[in-house]
């Protein structure tokens, strides 16, 4: 007993002196002869986070000839990796003498805490093969986490078995790994089994990776479902479960489960985590709720650089000026995501200008060259293309993303130098990817470069990319573009897959060949494969373009043989081209049978229905029980009420609908809510209103606008307020748009002056511009 109480008063003196001063290591009151002690002052300076006492403690274990402990080695491994000095950990584990189990699992755990996945692969096959080593749980738990991250699945497959044969698959702690696993790879429904066969108990490791996969694949009710089921079974829920929930309650549109589950935040004492602070004000954002959002931000006292990006990312374009310039006085530097999301924010908006501000401080800050990709990628979108390749041209050395970045920026504006670029690509070091390989062929079909989209075919086929499916979609989609319906056919018929035959009948209904694409359709299901559901969503798009009864029953017989009629998406493409067809009462069954679905695409299709019928009452019906619901409408949904108001000339029912955009629903109206009210208005005799809002709406006026305004003042007889129209559609678009002049021209011959109509006509003849031919046809 007085031994022991020596050693007590030993480690605590050493812990006293080590914490002020790490050098004091060597007192006379201190002697490290025993492996116990030798491991308490490890396990010591291993909390303290001080390695430079962890090597002399080190150097002492060499002296005394402790070096073949396997315990104390092990310990000095664990100090080197939770300092984070795996070099030294590993070049310690590679000079042991002997290894056990332990050393095997902590160099693997080492190497994932530095996201070192490679290296945690090939330790843990050395250890099973050469060493013959049985891993432990969590051995195996470390493993199934560095397979994920390197997208190894045949390997975490493996492992699964692997866990199963040992006898393994049980344990919670592994078992929590591999519903990780699942989940990442989108397999929910093998998640659920899993799940359901462990004896998860109260273990909330289990419990989090079901609830997480469901969030992560998209399965918002059956995640909210999950964590409602925790609450029941008095499991204890800690921040990722909330994290979790909340992600749930934004996938599904419900602000007020998010509440129930802030409330919950509170109850629990987890309010002052900024983690959660940031995933409230993401949920509330989502929800619809953004005066919440923004009354917690306010409200936060410790904001930290992800709470300001959470915020900047859910934000106006108009509010990032102030609020960036509010996150510079605070004093935080913005990160590399803080400058990703500005730049998408201007590109997406078309914001050059703020654009090339925000790149002057990157440049300041010193991320220029991480930011490059992002920097390429928003001056393409604002239409600066010499700027972006400026940018390309200046990096001293260019990975595969920046030359992929700059590709499908030429390509998004159809440019030929899109193909330029690849053939330097091809001439230097590096060797391109799917993307390139798909942005470019892409980018030749568009440009209508067949020929040359054919000699890159062969550098595909070359290269090995040919059995890649996303490429193989694109070749056979721009083929069927291109109006080479047969080669697109011939050169995949042999190795055709579910990608390449939706890139087939994409191209199709893209070029209006319907009958095309139903055969197609029919030798998808030859080839004994079924259509999936965006299959069937371009089959019917195409039905519905061309308003075809007979081809909409026809596949809508195929879809409810495959049983996708319950796929929402589905359902929604089945109500659109029922409707166009003329057959309302067809997809207002559909309808009804759909609406336990409760999204807010599938009500929207059907108000758009009973819109372009007439049938406004029944329009509004549609948009109550959206309300009875608690679904939210978008500006989709009030484009299709606003059409409808405007068909039968309910003015002030459409202007209650749009003022409620903005009041009721706390959303910004979208150029085409402007658009409809415009329409709205001029169809019904209120011009100088309708002009009103052209001059006074946020974004700049487009030809449609315009075009409805001068319709309604010739049905009204407004002339002069028809001219002024008519010439500023045409100032305008001056070279591009044959419809100002058209309209002028109708404007002065309705009123007798066909001089001045032939004029029109005379100018727009002498600017080469031409209107398309009108044409009309009856299915018989």
């Amino acid at each position: 007993m007085r031994g022991l109480l020596t050693l007590k008063r030993r480690i605590s003196i050493f812990t006293i002196q080590s914490s002020c001063n790490p050098q004091r290591f060597y007192s006379s009151h201190f002697d490290l002869r025993d492996v116990n002690t030798v491991t308490v002052a490890l396990n010591s300076a291993e909390s303290r986070r001080l390695p430079i006492l962890g090597t002399q403690i080190h150097g002492h274990i060499i002296k005394l000839g402790l070096s073949n402990d396997i315990y104390t080695q092990n310990n000095l491994v664990k100090l080197y990796m939770n300092c984070g000095m795996f070099s030294y950990a590993r070049k310690l584990f590679d000079e042991m003498p002997e290894r056990n189990l332990v050393s095997w699992t902590l160099i693997i755990s080492g190497a994932n805490k530095i996201s070192n996945y490679e290296v945690a692969l090939q330790l843990f096959i050395n250890m099973t093969r050469t060493e013959s080593f049985m891993p432990n749980e969590f051995a195996l738990g470390s493993i199934m986490k560095a397979g994920i991250n390197t997208g190894a699945l045949e390997f975490c497959l493996c492992i699964h078995c692997f866990s199963i044969k040992i006898g393994l698959e049980k344990n919670n702690f592994v078992g929590s790994s591999i519903l990780h696993m699942y989940s990442k790879y989108g397999d929910i429904k093998s998640a659920e089994s899993l799940f359901e066969s462990l004896n998860v108990g109260s273990d909330l490791a289990c419990w989090n990776a079901m609830v997480g996969g469901y969030a992560q694949c998209g399965y918002g009710f059956e995640a909210k479902k999950t964590v409602s089921l925790m609450h029941l079974k008095r499991v204890v829920i800690d921040e990722l479960t909330f994290i979790h929930a909340l992600n749930a309650s934004s996938i599904t549109c419900d602000m007020d489960f998010g509440s129930q589950i802030h409330g919950q935040i509170i109850r629990n004492g987890f309010e002052p985590m900024v983690t959660l602070m940031n995933s409230l004000i993401d949920m509330y954002f989502k929800t619809g709720s953004k005066d919440y959002s923004w009354k917690l931000f306010e409200k936060m006292e410790d904001k930290d650089i992800s709470t300001w990006n959470t915020i900047l990312a859910l934000s106006s374009i108009q509010q990032v000026v102030f609020l960036f310039n509010d996150l510079m006085i605070t004093g935080l530097q913005p990160n590399r995501i803080t400058f990703s999301i500005l730049f998408r924010m201007c590109g997406d908006a078309v914001e050059v200008n703020l654009g090339q501000q925000f790149f002057c401080l990157t440049f300041r800050l010193g991320f220029f060259p991480q930011m490059s990709n992002c920097l390429i990628s928003m001056f393409c979108k604002c239409g600066a293309k010499e700027t972006a390749r400026s940018i390309f041209d200046s990096l001293t050395s260019r990975n595969l993303q920046n030359w992929n970045e700059m590709i499908h920026g030429y390509n998004r504006s159809c440019d030929f130098e899109a193909v330029k670029l690849f053939v330097s690509l091809w001439r230097s070091d590096i060797e391109p990817d799917e993307c390139t390989f798909s942005c470019v062929i892409e980018s030749c079909f568009k440009t209508d470069s067949v020929e040359i989209g054919r000699q890159i075919h062969g550098i595909v086929i070359k290269s090995g990319f040919d059995s890649n499916g996303h490429v193989r979609s694109t070749l056979v989609h721009g083929y069927a573009k291109s109006g080479f319906v047969t080669d697109s056919y011939a050169f995949f018929h042999e190795k055709m897959d579910m990608a390449t035959w939706g890139g087939l009948i994409s191209g199709l209904v893209d070029q209006g060949y319907t009958n095309a694409t139903i055969d197609v359709l029919n030798r998808l299901k030859q080839h004994h494969q079924n259509p999936d559901k965006f299959m069937f969503g371009s089959v019917l798009n195409a039905c519905a373009t061309i308003a075809s009864l007979t081809l909409t029953k026809s596949v809508h017989g195929q879809v409810l043989r495959a049983g996708l009629d319950t796929d929402e998406y589905v359902a929604s493409a089945l109500i659109d081209a029922y409707g166009k067809s003329g057959d309302i009462a067809s997809a207002t069954i559909g309808f009804h049978e759909s609406t336990f679905f409760a999204d807010v695409a599938l009500f929207n299709t059907m108000i758009m229905v009973y819109a372009n019928h007439g049938l406004v009452n029944e329009a509004m019906e549609v948009y109550s029980k959206m309300k009875l619901i608690n679904l939210k409408p978008n500006q989709s949904t009030f484009v299709s009420l606003l059409s409808a108001c405007s068909h039968v000339g309910l003015v002030d029912v459409g202007r209650m609908l749009f003022r409620s955009i903005s009041f009721d629903h706390k959303m910004v109206p979208s150029s085409d809510n402007y658009g409809c009210l415009v329409d709205l208005l001029s169809r019904n005799g209120f011009l100088k209103e309708a002009k009103g809002v052209i001059e006074s709406m946020p974004y700049p006026s487009w030809p449609g606008v315009w075009r409805s305004f001068v319709n309604g003042c010739r049905i009204h007889g407004e002339k002069e307020l028809g001219k002024m129209g008519a010439k500023k559609l045409m100032e305008l678009f001056p070279d591009k748009n044959a419809e100002g002049y058209v309209l002028l021209s109708k404007i002065y011959c309705e009123e007798g002056n066909w001089e001045y109509g032939w004029k029109v006509r005379k100018e727009m003849s002498d600017k080469a511009i031409s209107k398309d031919a009108g044409s009309s046809w009856v299915s018989v």
